[in-house]
């Protein structure tokens, strides 16, 4: 979520209802405890909220734990002992996510603030003694989140427009699957074998959306997450966790689980300060991907949860 969207969300803005097409879920129903036991320890403290603000976070599968911080204009490589490894210079960076070439891929120019600076994606080798962040895709505005599939193709979400964008490996559009996609306000994006699964932002039913890789115009509503409109999640980053998708509420402090199948939804975790982003960690040191969840907050905090 946007520095600037989050203020005006949280100061009090009526967000538009997301658009959605195919057969929608029966209905938001509150949201019930998970009763699975839960264990949280912090990874790495935080600052002055929203200052300093880290948005996104990916594993790089060889040890290193890369966070956006968006309000720092820096990506960061963590150690699995918490240690501070390398630091790069990027403007504004959001979502992060490693492609099937072994890069690391984050989108730039999410904050508002510097857009005059540029925005797209960029992609860096992590096992680079001193990477080099290179530009893929530029010109782009508005957008967050980031998923990349097996192909090399690039998926980001746009928070205040409609379409998903689809990038080729090669930085090209594929204008057509992006306005077959046309979900208004997507944030978290996550790809669990040929679906495209997004978290929406400006909907006060707190909607998951599935969009099919090879068929974008049949996307639905997996689940809604809000049970009237004054309880909207404001859902930002999720991912996949043993079958099902965790996903995080920034306005609750919540990590939700969802079955995808049947949309059927619990809490997993309360009392986060303003989650941005949940992800397992994959290849991490001692981490384990099968118990184990890293959540980066808006304070600038990233805490593990550990589940039973």
């Amino acid at each position: 979520m946007t520095v600037l969207l989050s203020a005006l969300l949280l100061g009090g803005a009526q967000p538009p209802v997301a658009a959605a097409s195919g057969r929608p879920a029966a209905g938001a129903t509150t949201v019930r405890p998970c009763g699975a036991r839960t264990h949280v320890e912090v990874f790495r403290p935080g600052g002055i909220p929203l200052v300093d603000w880290r948005e996104n976070l990916a594993f790089d599968g060889h040890g290193t734990l890369w966070v956006s911080h968006v309000t720092g204009h820096r990506v960061e490589g963590y150690a699995p002992d918490g240690t501070l490894k390398i630091t790069l210079p990027v403007n504004g960076p959001g979502g992060i996510r490693r492609g099937p070439d072994g890069l690391m891929y984050v989108n730039y120019g999410v904050n508002p603030l510097t857009t005059g600076l540029g925005s797209g994606i960029l992609r860096f080798d992590p096992a680079a003694a001193h990477p080099r962040p290179e530009k893929v895709v530029d010109g782009l505005s508005g957008i967050n989140g980031l998923a990349i599939d097996a192909a090399g193709n690039l998926y980001v979400s746009r928070e205040l427009t409609t379409g998903v964008l689809k990038f080729r490996p090669d930085g090209t559009e594929d204008v057509r699957w992006t306005r077959a996609a046309s979900v208004f306000g997507t944030n978290g994006l996550e790809i669990v074998g040929d679906q495209l699964y997004a978290s929406v932002l400006t909907s006060s039913a707190s909607p998951i959306v599935r969009i099919p890789l090879k068929d974008p115009a049949r996307h639905t509503t997996v689940t809604e997450l809000s049970p009237h409109p004054f309880d909207a999640k404001l859902l930002d980053d999720l991912t996949a966790f043993r079958g099902d998708l965790v996903v995080a509420s920034f306005r609750a402090g919540e990590l939700l689980r969802v079955d995808p199948a049947t949309g059927r939804s619990c809490v997993l975790v309360t009392g986060l300060r303003m989650p941005t982003s949940v992800r397992v960690p994959v290849g991490f040191g001692a981490h384990d991907p099968h118990r184990e969840l890293f959540v980066v907050e808006a304070s600038g905090r990233i805490v593990t949860v550990r589940v039973g």
